[in-house]
């Protein structure tokens, strides 16, 4: 792995520690943890009460570049991930969503709420 790839790594997993220390300080707990599939991966699968969240994490160096970081394209692919992985974290009832977490340094995580609706994009 290049040393560019690997610090691209380490800062994804940071982000991703960060966004579920986050969710914990606001009363979800987090089930799950780059939970792969054959089509890609949600970064962090979380639950409060009868709602599963599965999360998509991005971090970007400044606060400008947050704007570009998510598109429909990786919205589609966390939500086909999602949807092989619901079985396993969902339970009968539950609300499920797909939501957002855009991080950069010097900055609150920002959170877009159910960022997934199926036909908007």
């Amino acid at each position: 792995m290049s040393d560019r790839r690997r610090r691209a790594e380490q800062r994804g997993r940071r982000g991703e520690w960060i966004a579920g220390v986050w969710l914990w300080l606001t009363g979800w707990r987090i089930v799950g943890r780059r939970v792969k599939t054959r089509i890609g991966e949600v970064d962090l699968v979380a639950r409060r009460g009868r709602t599963v969240c599965f999360v998509e994490v991005k971090w970007r160096a400044s606060r400008a570049d947050l704007a570009t970081a998510i598109d429909a394209r990786r919205l589609q692919r966390v939500a086909d991930a999602a949807r092989l992985i619901a079985p396993r974290y969902a339970r009968p009832g539950d609300d499920q969503r797909i939501d957002v977490i855009l991080i950069a340094p010097g900055c609150r995580p920002r959170r877009i709420t159910n960022a997934w609706q199926p036909g908007a994009m």
